[in-house]
């Protein structure tokens, strides 16, 4: 008999991200599991498509608060707000980009980091 996967933090706290995400209808949500490549920065790169830099600036909002709200945590580091364009939220085992699309495409870091495990969310 096989026990169930139990939850670590990090993936929790990924999938409040990804909700976070949602809430303000970010595209193109795209979750890296790191946890098996020898010397990643986190276990989770958790990366989202915005369509302007005031809806980039509105999901990092929501992610910052879903997350406070569930696991009472802020980020570690918070950059990119004042060039509104990428808007990364690093909360040590996962870290969260927003991106616009054109900077996105430009940065490709899922091609970056393509060994890892890669889930495609499901635009809502």
């Amino acid at each position: 008999m096989t026990q169930p996967k139990v939850k670590d933090e990090s993936d929790i706290l990924a999938d409040l991200i990804v909700k976070g995400m949602q809430e303000k209808k970010a595209t193109d949500i795209t979750v890296l599991n790191l946890k098996s490549l020898k010397n990643a920065v986190s276990d989770y790169f958790v990366i989202c498509s915005a369509n302007s830099d005031s809806q980039l600036d509105a999901i990092a909002k929501s992610v910052e608060e879903e997350v406070y709200k569930i696991a009472k945590e802020d980020p570690w580091q918070s950059e990119g707000r004042l060039n509104r364009e990428w808007i990364l939220l690093d909360y040590v085992s996962v870290v969260a980009h927003i991106f616009l699309k054109d900077k996105r495409q430009f940065y490709a870091l899922e091609e970056l980091w393509g060994d890892a495990q890669i889930k495609q969310i499901a635009d809502q």
